[in-house]
């Protein structure tokens, strides 16, 4: 297929978005002869009809759904390009995307980023939460600058992107103040059908947590999983169960509105930053490694 016009795009997506060949041609200062024109000459290109006739209008084909979703996407990126072109400081400014991972504590995150934030130039900073696997694709589409995770690019990747754990964390677990007093004493024996919430199967900490229950014979209830931990840490606030947190070297007693039930000896959190081979010389990226690169 040939190259796409853009041109002809964007009077599709102006017909799309108004539902009117009348409306869209009044916005765009041209004739309906040339937006209808525009539009079938897309519709040849592409093989497909994107309107239907809905009585008196226009109604979008399952293939013209789909293209406007793809122009959405283009014209509000090319939005955010003569936006962020027109910035005057765009010279001094050094921008940071970071994707960070789903299951990724929110407070570990800001923490490991902080060093980016304190060098001397002027930084703004852009973050994505998503999927690890997703945000390894926009790392490699050169959408992200990093991403952090609880885990390191697979071995099959290695040659386009590189990894350094930053961080090792103790697990430990935590509760309301009620639930605190309850099963600290004992403890871990205490645990023993003890009310406990859990991150979901597909986190790493999630494989740790069963061993470590295993291997000291224990059995809680499991009465929640989440994705989230800030989530989980607010049911944990509310007494809904004991929550498995890791813990930054400050916040070994525990968090806010939440009390340390002890110490999973032996469970760790590992995060990791990985980036493309391409961008390693990123000054945020740098300094972020220089503070936080484990030995």
């Amino acid at each position: 297929m040939d190259s796409l016009n853009y041109k002809h795009l964007h009077y599709f997506w102006a017909v799309a978005r108004t539902g009117s060949v009348t409306r869209a041609a009044e916005q765009l200062g041209v004739s309906m002869q040339t937006v209808s024109g525009q539009i079938s000459r897309l519709e040849q290109q592409l093989g497909r009809s994107l309107f239907r006739q809905q009585g008196r209008g226009l109604e979008l084909t399952e293939a013209g759904r789909v293209a406007q979703g793809y122009a959405d996407r283009i014209f509000l990126l090319g939005e955010e390009l003569a936006e962020a072109l027109a910035d005057p400081r765009l010279d001094q400014v050094l921008r940071l995307a970071a994707g960070v991972s789903d299951v990724l504590p929110k407070r570990i995150a800001s923490r490991l980023l902080q060093p980016a934030l304190e060098l001397d130039a002027s930084l703004r900073l852009s973050c994505s939460e998503g999927d690890f696997d997703e945000l390894i694709g926009e790392l490699g589409r050169h959408r992200l600058d990093l991403v952090l995770a609880d885990r390191p690019v697979a071995s099959s990747e290695q040659q386009q992107f590189q990894s350094w754990q930053l961080l090792r964390c103790p697990v430990l677990l935590l509760a309301c103040p009620a639930l605190g007093e309850c099963y600290r004493p004992g403890f871990p024996a205490s645990l023993e059908q003890a009310p406990l919430l859990m991150p979901s199967r597909d986190n790493v900490l999630r494989r740790q947590l069963e061993h470590w229950f295993e291997a000291q014979r224990l059995r809680p209830r499991v009465i929640g999983e989440f994705d989230d931990y800030a989530l989980m840490e607010t049911f944990a606030r509310e007494g809904l169960g004991l929550c498995p947190t890791p813990a930054l070297p400050d916040d070994t007693a525990g968090l806010p509105g939440l009390e340390r039930v002890g110490a999973l000896d032996g469970v760790w959190e590992h995060y990791y930053l990985s980036a493309s081979r391409r961008k390693l010389q990123h000054p945020a990226l740098q300094a972020i490694l220089q503070a936080w690169s484990y030995n």
